[in-house]
């Protein structure tokens, strides 16, 4: 009995959690400018995102439409549209670090106020398509979800791994910049040392010279 009550909690749980994941975001857009949304996403992730525009009860009569432009870390552009109102983009990342999406008024629409543009951004396991997953694997009910939280479980432990690769990079490197700087604070003593070497010789030579030591 207390199996099942765990493994119903645990249900319920993911359930809660997959809910959270796969929550929309509301982006009012400005007249002018550009609103974007970032999220630091690590390598080999799956990327699912679909938006829709919605427009305010002035514009109800005529369809506003958007630019949308997604960019990895270095710049690469992964999905660009024009004249959209609606649409979706999907993507497996091959970088890992910042990826935006931004959105704005298209030119014939700029001034517009009172545009909105709801997202619903999923990555990893939020992104899959659980219900093929269940007709192809033939399971359901308590074992599917125990398959759902084993995959949150993995991209947890894939996170904590990315985390730890990230944290040693990090600190290797404030390792070679504490030795690249002691090495500069010790060069530096040693210019200022032989310059003043160098300065008290020509003094004293300067001194002789002039008899006045």
């Amino acid at each position: 009995m207390m199996k099942k009550v765990g493994l119903r909690a645990w249900a319920v749980l993911i359930v809660v959690c997959w809910a959270q994941m796969s929550e929309g975001i509301w982006l009012d857009l400005p007249s002018t400018g550009t609103k974007c949304v970032s999220e630091e996403i690590q390598n080999n992730v799956v990327v699912l995102g679909d938006y829709v525009v919605v427009p305010m009860a002035d514009h109800a009569k005529h369809d506003v439409s958007i630019s949308v432009r997604v960019t990895s870390p270095f710049g690469n552009n992964l999905y660009h549209i024009e004249n959209g109102t609606v649409g979706q983009f999907a993507f497996t990342t091959t970088e890992a670090g910042t990826y935006l999406a931004c959105f704005w008024l298209d030119d014939h629409h700029q001034g517009s106020t009172g545009i909105s543009v709801n997202l619903e951004w999923r990555i990893g396991i939020a992104a899959k398509d659980w219900d093929s997953v269940a007709k192809k694997e033939k399971i359901e009910g308590v074992e599917l979800e125990l398959r759902k939280l084993e995959s949150h479980v993995k991209t947890i432990h894939d996170n904590l791994i990315y985390l730890k690769q990230r944290e040693a990079n990090m600190r290797e490197v404030s390792e070679t910049t504490n030795s690249r700087v002691a090495w500069f604070s010790i060069m530096s003593l040693g210019v200022c040392i032989v310059v003043s070497v160098v300065q008290v010789f020509h003094l004293k030579r300067y001194f002789r010279k002039k008899k006045l030591i």
